[in-house]
């Protein structure tokens, strides 16, 4: 094999690594934001559940 053909699967090697550090990162802050929503979902869900026991009082 050339050197222009081990320089270009050089090349191609390089780049995957660098996509596959950059899903790594975008899939942590998914990760995050994933774990966030869910908070805010069960904080919302506690004030529903809150006003209908208020509501059932009544």
């Amino acid at each position: 094999m050339s050197d222009e053909l081990f320089n270009e699967l050089e090349g191609r090697l390089n780049s995957l690594i660098n996509i596959v550090g950059e899903l790594k990162l975008e899939n942590d802050q998914l990760r995050k934001e994933n774990c966030r929503l869910h908070e805010e979902r069960a904080g919302l869900k506690a004030r529903i559940d809150a006003i209908l026991k208020k509501l059932e009082g009544v």
